[in-house]
Formats: structure tokens, C-alpha cells, sequence
């Protein structure tokens, strides 16, 4: 991260306004289009809002997408590390960074600061919470604990061609890894198991596995900040795997695999 509270007055325009990527909608159901008081149009250089750029072409943001775009943008900088755990950081600074005023990073960070992610720090901004191995374990223990169990109920009762119908997803999830690109698979992985557990039809569920789940997409203080190609791949495959035993019906292959997926941190 190149800028911090700390920053604040040596950040200026020169640093460039950054791209915020058009995202319709997520797969995990989060809200997009909250108010952003009357905010300009953004500019859209190709590059991370992390990461000095460019100034590029200026493109047309619809007002009411821009707080959840920005949202967007700071959890994707949380799964590539870029958001470093232990800095701080500013509105007004990354508003800067993103061709905005500070009200929509504000809220965008307030609601980071709900799921986990950041903290408030007084007179200062937000800080990036530090997290460790002990509890990217507990979250994968609580993920396993939540839809594991739903996903041996839903094998007995959900029938061959409502699992044909997530072929799609688990193939994107299988191109997301192989391009290598956290972000893509992290939204591509969380999708893929937000329509397994919508089949059991409690939206209650859906809403809670999907934060823990995305809260497991963090990577802990002191790690590398990325997980490699290769891992990604193995857990894209896994999911392939799964339904293929879904498909065929085979309980015991899918409890085995069920055990497997659910077993690593991811």
C-alpha cells in the first residue's frame, strides 16, 4: 500500500485517480447502489486504486453504484493484500486515490469495519485488522461446521438435474483459478457455494456462511499475500469433483470429498 493516514499530506492529485470496476451485481447477494451524495464522475485508468497510474480516459459512473463499487474494490484489495494488515488509512487519502470525495470511502470502509476487516481509529481513519493462523483456522473450522452438514442433507434430497444446473459455476471456478487471479477466484468460489447452500432454501444460512466465508478469503498478518496458482487450481477441482458425485449420486464419495473441501482453509 502506497498510502496511509500518516500520507495524507504528500497525496495529491498527481498520484492519479483510479478505475472503479463495474460490478452489477455479486454473486453472494451483497447490496450495491447505496447513496453517494451527488459523486462526480470517476476516472477509469486500467490499474489497481493501490498502485500509482495513469490518468486514463474518463467514463460515466452511474452515482448510485459508486459507494458499492468502492466496496468492491477494498474488499478485492483485502484478498490480494494490497489493504496491508496493521496500516491505517484514510478517506479523504484513498478518496483522493479514487477520484471521489471521502463520504463514499467512509461508508465503504464502516461497513468493512462491520464484516471484520478494519477498524476505526480515532481522528485517524481505519486501520487493516491484523489476523493470524489461529484464526483463519477457526474460520475454516466454522465453515465446516455450517455447510458440511448441508451439504450431505441436500445429496440425498436434491435431485440429479438441479446439480447439472451449477455445472456452469464450478467450471468458473475452474477458469478463475487457472487464470491465476485471486480476486476473479474468490468471487468465482463464493458463488459456486452460495447456490449449493441457496438449495436448502434458508436465506439465513446463505447470509451468514457467505460473510464467514468471504472473512476466510483474507490472508493473515506475515503471509504471503496471495494463494499460488496451483492451490487455487486443486480447490477449483475439488468443487468439479463434488458435483460430479452429486450428479451420480454416490453419498459416499460425496462425503468423502465433502470431508476433503472443507478440511483445508479456503
Amino acid at each position: 500500500m502506497e498510502h496511509s493516514a500518516q500520507g495524507a499530506a504528500r497525496t495529491g492529485p498527481a498520484a492519479g485517480a483510479v478505475r472503479i470496476p463495474a460490478q452489477p451485481g455479486a454473486a453472494d447477494g451483497t447490496a450495491r447502489g447505496e447513496h453517494t451524495h451527488g459523486e462526480p464522475q470517476i476516472s477509469s485508468p486500467s490499474r489497481s486504486p493501490f498502485r500509482a497510474s495513469a490518468p486514463g480516459p474518463r467514463a460515466a459512473v452511474r452515482r448510485s453504484s459508486v459507494r458499492g463499487q468502492i466496496l468492491d474494490a477494498l474488499r478485492a484489495a483485502l484478498v490480494t493484500g494490497e489493504l496491508r494488515p496493521g496500516e491505517v488509512h484514510s478517506a479523504p487519502v484513498l478518496g483522493e486515490r479514487f477520484g471521489v470525495s471521502a463520504t463514499p470511502v467512509r461508508e465503504a470502509m464502516q461497513q468493512l469495519a462491520l464484516e471484520g476487516a478494519v477498524e476505526v481509529v480515532p481522528n485517524r481513519g481505519f486501520r487493516v485488522v491484523e489476523r493470524g493462523d489461529r484464526e483463519l483456522a477457526e474460520l475454516a473450522e466454522v465453515r465446516a461446521l455450517i455447510e458440511a452438514p448441508v451439504w450431505l442433507r441436500l445429496a440425498r434430497t436434491v435431485p440429479a438435474e438441479r446439480w447439472a444446473e451449477l455445472r456452469p459455476l464450478a467450471e468458473a471456478t475452474v477458469r478463475a483459478a487457472s487464470s491465476g487471479c485471486p480476486v476473479a477466484y474468490a468471487d468465482a468460489d463464493r458463488a459456486f457455494h452460495r447456490a449449493v447452500l441457496v438449495l436448502a432454501g434458508n436465506e439465513q444460512l446463505v447470509r451468514i456462511a457467505g460473510d464467514v466465508h468471504r472473512r476466510a478469503q483474507w490472508p493473515p498478518a506475515g503471509a504471503p499475500s496471495v494463494r499460488g496458482r496451483a492451490d487455487l487450481v486443486a480447490d477449483a477441482h475439488e468443487h468439479t469433483a463434488l458435483l460430479d458425485a452429486l450428479i451420480a449420486g454416490d453419498p459416499d464419495v460425496v462425503r468423502v470429498l465433502v470431508g476433503q473441501h472443507f478440511g483445508s482453509t479456503h
